[in-house]
């Protein structure tokens, strides 16, 4: 008997309809994935419907269809972000969810006819071959179900001595299948539901976004109980709250936090400490590196430079997600120095060799070669990584290109407007240098300079 297929997580993400993804636009999803691109092409629109359907399902209530307003993406209008045709009338918004390679779940959103109802509409959710819709009749539910389900309807009928039907019911961002009796009082009490939105459903709230603004460092931090691995909205929030649990249980993380963080040349260390009932601080290694006699020479996290406080929740995410967990970073490497930004893909790296699926959205050229190095080094695995480039036609239409490294680390058909851009500005800098020398600016002959 063959081992039954290893499971992968959300493998592929798919989206039309929405903001500059007009038509679709899909990306897979390896270990490790790099979205780029120019400023306003679609990099955060291509996750942004996944974290919407995060949000909807992490909310303490029932939002309906999709929650559009915080806590990780907000928009206080469906409208903001729906496409329109070329009548002016808006499209249909079309995310789709793939997993393990094999398994697609693809939701259909409409703005509704009635300027009554504000609300988006689900229209439909379909799971591969199945299409799940409002309005469905018993019969109609039965011709696509598999027979398994309604022999247990038929025994749960029977047990119950009453006559059971299916209807679709909306749960969330999705629909499914419903048990439900002649009256409405066993109906609402059977509560029997089934969907192959389930392990969907899972795998979304399970999503870990660490957000592009992270938040100014703080004196001290709500000391709020994290278990993971769930972490509702945003992940920065949670970050003292990790660090306090490793240092009350003396966990080996909190070690490996701290050499990730000399790793970067920012801090040896990093701990918390209980200020009242409710706080906590972060304090940090004032040196670079330990020193005999230091180990209590730290400081507040607020009196170092940005570079930590921002760097922080990208690290604790890395470590403390789990094989198969999707991790969205957005800007990994806001406030960090160039070396520090080349270090930072092996820490990346690292994460994603022990099963972690990390989803980074960067404009660092360093942390992309950092990336090939590891490749070529053969530290990474070429075919566990996959860079999308995202550009907009002269209509604002999105375009995703997608290329995978080869074995030595190199992308082939590499943007062009990435790596030369800092390629021209070399080239600018010093033809203004020989300019000046040969006396080109302001027309005067400027004095040459030493060479020491």
């Amino acid at each position: 008997m063959a081992d039954p297929p290893e499971e992968q997580g959300i493998t592929a993400i798919a989206v039309s309809g929405f903001k500059s993804l007009y038509d679709e636009c899909r990306i897979e999803i390896r270990p490790l994935t790099v979205l780029a691109g120019a400023n306003s092409s679609g990099k955060s629109s291509i996750m942004q419907p996944l974290l919407m359907m995060k949000q909807t399902l992490d909310a303490p209530h029932d939002p309906g269809p999709l929650r559009i307003d915080e806590p990780n993406v907000h928009f206080t209008s469906a409208k903001q972000f729906l496409c329109k045709d070329e009548n002016g009338a808006f499209r249909d918004f079309i995310i789709a969810v793939e997993l393990d390679d094999e398994f697609t779940l693809t939701n259909i959103y409409r703005q509704p006819a009635s300027t009554r109802r504000r609300q988006l509409e689900l229209v439909e959710s379909v799971y591969g071959d199945l299409t799940i819709r409002p309005g469905m009749t018993h019969e109609e539910i039965l011709q696509r179900m598999p027979q398994q389900l309604d022999e247990l309807r038929n025994q749960i009928s029977k047990d119950a001595q009453v006559n059971l039907e299916w209807r679709v019911v909306r749960n969330r961002c999705f629909y499914t299948f419903e048990l439900y009796g002649e009256s409405d009082e066993l109906g609402t009490g059977l509560g029997f539901r089934t969907s192959p939105s389930e392990i969907v459903m899972s795998h979304i709230r399970h999503v870990i976004h660490v957000p592009a603004l992270r938040g100014n460092p703080q004196r001290t931090y709500p000391a709020s109980p994290v278990r993971g691995p769930e972490f509702v909205g945003r992940f920065d929030v949670y970050v003292a709250g990790v660090i306090s649990r490793w240092r009350a249980n003396e966990s080996s993380q909190l070690r490996e936090l701290g050499k990730m963080l000399e790793d970067l040349g920012l801090t040896w260390k990093v701990t918390s400490r209980r200020v009242e009932d409710t706080q906590v601080e972060l304090r940090v290694g004032r040196l670079k590196h330990s020193a005999r006699g230091g180990a209590h020479d730290l400081v507040n996290i607020a009196d170092v430079g940005f570079g930590v406080s921002q760097v922080l929740p990208v690290l604790v995410a890395l470590l403390v997600a789990q094989p198969q967990q999707l991790v969205y970073i957005e800007q990994p490497e806001i406030h960090l120095h160039p070396r520090a930004q080349v270090a930072l893909a092996k820490i990346i790296a690292d994460a994603a060799n022990r099963g972690v699926r990390v989803v980074v959205e960067t404009h660092s050229v360093l942390l992309i070669q950092g990336i090939q190095t590891l490749i070529a080094q053969e530290e990474l695995a070429h075919d566990d990584v996959i860079l999308h480039w995202f550009t907009r036609d002269d209509e604002g239409k999105t375009t995703i290109h997608s290329q995978e490294p080869d074995s030595f680390g190199a992308y082939g058909d590499w943007p062009e407007d990435f790596a030369e851009v800092q390629m021209q500005a070399d080239s600018d800098y010093l033809d203004a240098v020989e300019q000046r020398k040969l006396g080109l600016f302001n027309g005067r002959q400027e004095p040459e300079t030493s060479g020491d």
